[in-house]
């Protein structure tokens, strides 16, 4: 079991809460599209880019960024207006 948790812990590269909610901030706050190395870059703290990858992958899991080509694009409804134009739309079944 202990040789277990060795190998498990030993990437090193796990994000945390607030660094995911850093990036997810960078992302939505951007005026245009970044590339990966451009919003990697404008971060306002370092993150080694093996964990900012695992950032990258996590939210594309979760359908919160597209990624499309080199362009990252936020695509979670999560702002005001998006949840208003939602809530007066027309269901279409």
């Amino acid at each position: 079991m202990r040789e277990e948790q060795n190998t498990v812990s030993k990437g090193g590269h796990d994000p945390t809460l607030g660094t995911i909610q850093m990036v997810e901030k960078a992302i939505r706050r951007a005026s245009n599209y970044p590339t990966k190395k451009a919003l990697w870059q404008s971060l306002p703290r370092q993150v080694q880019y093996q964990t900012f990858n695992r950032i990258i992958d996590y939210l594309l899991a979760s359908n919160k960024i597209i990624l499309n080509d080199r362009e990252i694009v936020w695509v979670f409804p999560d702002n005001a207006r998006l949840k208003k134009a939602l809530a007066k739309s027309v269901s279409v079944r």
